[in-house]
C-alpha cells in the first residue's frame, strides 16, 4: 500500500505547478492534501482524478487551512472533522478550520491532519496547544480501542535536532519549542506510535519544508514536519519512505511511505476495498 502525504500550500497553486502529472505517475492508493486554501468550488477539475474517491474539509474562511483525502478504494467509513471522530470534546474552533479527516478501511483508520501553526502570533500558539492537549488523548484512545491508524499529515513539529537545519537558532521558535517537542515525545514514547520515517531512516538529514526566504531551499535549510506516524503493528510494515524534491510544487515536498501486505490485509474485512 502506497500512501502520499502532502502539504500542498493551496491546491489550485499547486495544480498550476504541475503537481498532478506527477501523482498520475505514482500509483498511489491513498493521497492525504492540508492546507488546501480553497472551498468545493474551487477545487480545480486536474484535482479530481478518475478512479479515486476523495474527501475533503474545508475551512469556513476564505483561502485558508483545509484538508482532503483521495482513496483509491471506498473507506468502509469517513469521519469529516475532530468533531465527528471524538464527539464528547469541544472541537468547534478546529473543525472551523476544516483540519481533520479520518476514512476507516476495516480495523485500519487512515488520517489526513493538519496541525495548526504558533509562528504568527502568541495567540495562535496559545490555540496550537490546545489542540495539542485534546488531540493527544483522542488519538490515544482511538489506539487502545484496538484501532490500527496511519496518521498522515503537517504536524507543524520538528521532533529533534536532524530534523531541522538549523536547530540552536529556533529553540524559541513555534515547531521547535521545547513543550512541542516534549509532546512528540508523549505521542511516541508513551502513546506508543511510531514516526516510520525515523524507523528506517534513524540519521539521516531529511527535510519536508522549506521557507520561501534567503534561499533556504537552494541550500536546504529546512524543516521536517510532514509525517506518517502509526501504530506499531503497522509501523513493523514499513519498507520504502522518500521524499520528492525533483520538482516544486509547493513550500513543502511530498512524502511517499510504502506498507507491506500487511496493511493491505487489515483492510479485507472492508467489503468496499477491492471495488
Amino acid at each position: 500500500m502506497k500512501i502520499i502525504t502532502f502539504n500542498v500550500n493551496g491546491i489550485r497553486a499547486a495544480t498550476r505547478k504541475g503537481f498532478w502529472d506527477w501523482f498520475a505517475k505514482q500509483d498511489a492508493d491513498i493521497l492525504c492534501m492540508q492546507e488546501l486554501k480553497a472551498h468545493e468550488h474551487q477545487i480545480p477539475e486536474e484535482a479530481k482524478p478518475g478512479g479515486y474517491h476523495h474527501y475533503y474539509h474545508f475551512a469556513g474562511k476564505p483561502g485558508y487551512s483545509g484538508v482532503a483525502l483521495y482513496s483509491r478504494h471506498k473507506p468502509d467509513a469517513v469521519q469529516i472533522g475532530l468533531g465527528a471522530a471524538d464527539p464528547d470534546t469541544d472541537w468547534s474552533d478546529m473543525d472551523a478550520e476544516g483540519r481533520y479527516i479520518q476514512a476507516d478501511f476495516g480495523n485500519l483508520s487512515v488520517i489526513s491532519v493538519y496541525f495548526p501553526s504558533g509562528s504568527s502570533s502568541e495567540a495562535r500558539q496559545t490555540v496550537k496547544y490546545s489542540f495539542l492537549d485534546r488531540f493527544l488523548p483522542f488519538i490515544t484512545r482511538l489506539k487502545n480501542e484496538g484501532r490500527e491508524i496511519i496518521l498522515c499529515g503537517d504536524v507543524n513539529i520538528a521532533h529533534n535536532n536532524i530534523d531541522l537545519k538549523n536547530w540552536r537558532g529556533n529553540q524559541k521558535n513555534s515547531g521547535f519549542l521545547p513543550a512541542e517537542r516534549a509532546w512528540m515525545d508523549r505521542l511516541l514514547d508513551d502513546a506508543g506510535f511510531v514516526d516510520v520515517f525515523r524507523t528506517l531512516y534513524p540519521e539521516k538529514e531529511q527535510y519536508s519544508w522549506w521557507s520561501n526566504r534567503g534561499r533556504a531551499r537552494e541550500k536546504n535549510v529546512g524543516w521536517r514536519i510532514d509525517y506518517h506516524i502509526c501504530t506499531p503493528d503497522i509501523a513493523t510494515s514499513i519498507q520504502k519512505i522518500s521524499v520528492f524534491t525533483g520538482a516544486w510544487y509547493s513550500d513543502h515536498a511530498p512524502v511517499t511511505a510504502v506498507f507491506g501486505d500487511e496493511v493491505s490485509n487489515l483492510a479485507v474485512s472492508s467489503d468496499s476495498y477491492n471495488d
